[in-house]
């Protein structure tokens, strides 16, 4: 269930007084990923793609990879200012990583899945007192087979 409120901050400007309206939301649980995107397994055995990093998406956002063959993601951040960061927390599928990618820059992330499912992927930054980006539908699926 997503929840959406409205905040306001109170803003001086000089003498004056004024409210700021602000969204506040909670982690979307209708999140919708986008198509599958099959990732390949290269003759070496590993399962590669490329995540591209904007502001507030991953894209493609709907991985679906092999159980048991290891996998290697390049993480490309196209923002200039703000950087995000690639979490997923399913410690049962040996999927636990939290991946820091800078503004600009480009990481691998290695993982190895261990068994079938649909885990989530999501960018936790925020900037204080702002939604974080994963409340900005910053979101993904990792889908194992």
């Amino acid at each position: 269930m997503r929840v959406d409120a409205t905040c306001f901050w109170t803003l001086v400007i000089g003498s004056w007084l004024t409210l700021v309206p602000m969204s506040v939301g909670l982690a979307a649980d209708t999140f919708m990923p986008g198509p599958p995107i099959i990732v390949s397994i290269s003759p070496d055995g590993v399962q590669r793609a490329t995540v591209i990093l904007d502001s507030y998406s991953y894209s493609p956002n709907h991985l679906v990879v092999e159980s048991g063959k290891p996998v290697e993601l390049t993480l490309t951040s196209r923002t200039t200012f703000i950087p995000h960061n690639f979490v997923m927390k399913e410690l049962s599928a040996n999927l636990s990583i939290e991946q820091d990618v800078g503004a600009g820059k480009t990481i691998i992330a290695k993982l190895a899945p261990t068994q079938p499912g649909r885990f989530p992927l999501f960018c936790d930054k925020r900037l204080w007192p702002m939604p974080s980006h994963r409340d900005k539908g910053m979101e993904g699926l990792l889908e194992v087979r």
